[in-house]
């Protein structure tokens, strides 16, 4: 109810001091924005360029460091990739910008390399994590993921194994994102079928690193267990040995009486 009557109060105050259109249009739409702020949930988001001598990055994170866009230099297009089942903002123009900024960025480049010749890069060595997106179930269809992130400079290597073999069809990984103490992530999957006894592992490769970072993911579902039967087993088997012991003692009691 406060906020209404301040927005109100606002309106009313524009219309009474006679303001042009313009300046009073501003104002009640930097309320209406200040009001909205306040309403909704609020979510880290922001903008970073990136490049090198061969290549650049124009990228916009958003929703708590998920990745919503960036330049694609090679096929000369942006690309969405927010999933399917959230609304999608526009995105245009930004490629186009992101063109003109990556020749600006690699002269800048030059600038620096030369006033930081003798600084060296820091590094930092990522850290990894290997699951699945879905439940594992036999024979169906799934997701590994290898997830790489705390990683300074761009990018890592990822590479996939089965049961020792090299494995590259049916992987995929996104452009390195930077976190906010700018760091990297990066994300490879590989699509696979579960299948009872394989072995699976995710190695990354980074400067920082002196060996490759290696994570490894067995298919074992569990099964169905043994005690139940067990115990099952024992119960019958004492209560045969009970029946028994009891017919012994009734056939001698029954002995003994007769003899009396």
């Amino acid at each position: 109810m406060e906020l209404l009557l301040l927005l109100l109060c606002v309106l009313l105050c524009v219309s009474a001091e006679g303001k042009s259109l313009t300046s009073s249009s501003r104002l009640v739409t930097d309320t209406l924005n200040s009001v909205s702020a306040l309403l909704s949930v609020q979510h880290d988001s922001f903008r970073v360029l990136a490049c090198s001598d061969t290549d650049g990055l124009n990228m916009i994170i958003t929703l708590d460091g998920e990745e919503a866009w960036h330049s694609d230099f090679i096929h000369e297009t942006g690309v969405d990739t927010l999933p399917d089942f959230v609304s999608h903002p526009s995105f245009s123009g930004i490629y186009e910008q992101s063109v003109g900024q990556l020749q600006v960025c690699k002269n800048n480049l030059k600038i620096i390399r030369i006033g930081l010749k003798d600084i060296p890069d820091p590094l930092d060595p990522p850290t990894s994590l290997l699951y699945t997106t879905n439940k594992v179930e036999l024979g169906e269809k799934n997701i590994l993921v290898c997830h790489v992130s705390g990683f300074y400079p761009a990018p890592v290597n990822v590479s996939w194994t089965r049961n020792g073999q090299k494995v590259t069809e049916g992987t995929s990984i996104n452009v390195p994102f930077p976190n906010e103490d700018f760091t990297f992530t990066q994300i490879s999957r590989l699509q696979f079928v579960p299948q009872l006894g394989d072995i699976y592992s995710c190695s990354v490769e980074h400067p920082a690193l002196k060996e490759p970072l290696t994570r490894i993911w067995d298919v074992d579902v569990p099964q169905p267990g043994v005690g139940p039967a067990v115990f099952c087993g024992v119960g019958l088997i004492v209560g045969l040995l009970g029946v028994a012991v009891g017919t012994f003692f009734l056939i001698r009691g029954s002995e003994l009486i007769g003899r009396g």
